[in-house]
């Protein structure tokens, strides 16, 4: 028994397996098919500058810096105010490292935030693969100050924050990233029971989130109005059966059209259903680790 929580460990904690989870987080968020407004394998959604080329040249370059946060992780063994500050300048490493392989376009920011910290946690948990658990310890670490933060970035959902009084990618962090935890997951897990394919639970889960989320993207590319619409219509989909139905697929299409319409992207909402993939392959992981050494009489 002790052999199997060793290496049960191990297999956990390793930072480059760890890091390998987030980046097939991030490639299966990006090629999930149709999400409203957003890079998917159907196209660009309503950017210009961005494809899911891009999205997957920009994931695979962040790998190294994920397992850097996952190794930082796992060598400070609790949340701490050196881990913030190394989490931060790795992030801020990782954003510049994103930036050169992107040939300057933002595709992964919130992204890197966000998964930098639940990568971090998921390494010093190394024995609970608990998305409530990893969660809360990810919010330990982002409650913490960064000395080393610049007060200001300028970037697009700093800005949102201040206009439109949201608490963005941060307070989301802070508060234990509560739209995956209480509306992703659980969609996510709903769906599935009730026999829908992967794909339709992937999108009920992205549009339970959009459903609830002030996301900043679409804040500051479309204004409140059309987030009010945007959420509004993404419960809609669900109350309709969501997207395993006729029903439910004709009002995405429909939302899909109208976020075009008015430019807006949810990409604060895509960032979230990476970080809901990632907590649930990393659940879904373990519990196959568990299996297969029981299968082996090891248990």
């Amino acid at each position: 028994m002790k052999a199997l929580v060793l290496d049960r460990i191990e297999a956990r904690e390793s930072p480059g397996r760890l890091a390998g989870l987030i980046v097939d987080a991030l490639l299966d968020e990006a090629m999930l098919a149709p999400k409203p407004g957003l890079v998917d394998s159907r196209g660009n959604g309503a950017h210009t500058d961005l494809d899911l080329a891009l999205m997957y040249r920009s994931a695979r370059a962040l790998e190294p810096a994920f397992a850097a946060m996952a190794e930082a992780g796992r060598t400070a063994g609790a949340p701490s105010l050196a881990l913030r500050e190394t989490l931060g300048g790795l992030g801020r490493e990782a954003e510049a490292t994103m930036m050169q392989a992107t040939g300057g376009i933002n595709t992964h920011r919130g992204a890197i935030w966000a998964m930098g910290l639940l990568v971090a946690a998921s390494a010093i948990e190394c024995d609970t693969a608990s998305p409530f658990v990893i969660a809360e310890v990810a919010a330990r670490i982002a409650r913490m100050p960064d000395r080393h933060a610049p007060a200001r970035t300028g970037n697009k959902g700093e800005q949102a924050c201040r206009r439109f009084g949201v608490t963005g990618a941060r307070g989301q962090a802070q508060a234990g990233f509560p739209h995956v935890i209480e509306w992703g997951l659980p969609e996510l897990q709903r769906s599935r029971a009730c026999g829908d394919s992967e794909t339709a639970s992937r999108l009920n889960a992205l549009l339970a989130i959009m459903s609830r989320l002030d996301d900043t993207c679409v804040l500051s590319r479309a204004g409140p109005a059309a987030l009010q619409a945007i959420q509004r219509k993404a419960a809609d989909v669900l109350a309709a059966g969501g997207v395993a139905t006729l029903a439910g697929r004709r009002l995405l299409r429909q939302l899909d059209a109208d976020a075009l319409a008015c430019n807006a992207s949810p990409g604060g909402a895509a960032d979230l259903l990476a970080a809901t993939l990632f907590l649930d392959r990393l659940d879904t992981t373990s519990a196959s680790v568990r299996f297969t050494k029981g299968s082996h009489g090891e248990a």
